[in-house]
């Protein structure tokens, strides 16, 4: 059985960080595409950043790319996401999501991950 499971999420001020943390409870070194997902009240669910783990080439949405990085941790089946300069408009339950022996083509389409974590609250005041 496939699990994910976020953890990091808490409540900072504007300007500070996070780091969120996606432990799977398979192997992460080989093919896999793992990413970032977030959702927030009334929106959709938004694709932020992914990671092929093969050869760990990464992606990210406009909105965060350059404050948020993905990276992953194969000794511990981790795959992080690290959050900075964090906006209250970044406020949302942020989920972890994976294909397993697959690329990341369409990566920001969560229909195409079969995999999920619970999520995690990031809260961020003004």
């Amino acid at each position: 059985q496939v699990r994910l499971a976020e953890s990091g999420g808490g409540s900072v001020q504007a300007g500070g960080s996070l780091r969120l943390s996606c432990a799977a409870s398979v192997d992460t070194y080989t093919r896999n595409c793992m990413g970032w997902f977030r959702q927030a009240p009334g929106k959709e669910r938004e694709g932020l950043a992914v990671i092929y783990t093969g050869s760990g080439y990464t992606y990210y949405a406009d909105s965060v790319k350059d404050r948020f990085t993905i990276s992953q941790d194969d000794a511990k089946n981790t795959v992080y996401l690290q959050m900075n300069i964090l906006k209250p408009e970044d406020t949302a339950m942020y989920h972890c999501a994976a294909r397993f022996g697959a690329r990341c083509y369409g990566w920001d389409d969560s229909r195409t991950y079969p995999y999920w974590g619970q999520g995690t609250q990031v809260t961020v005041s003004s």
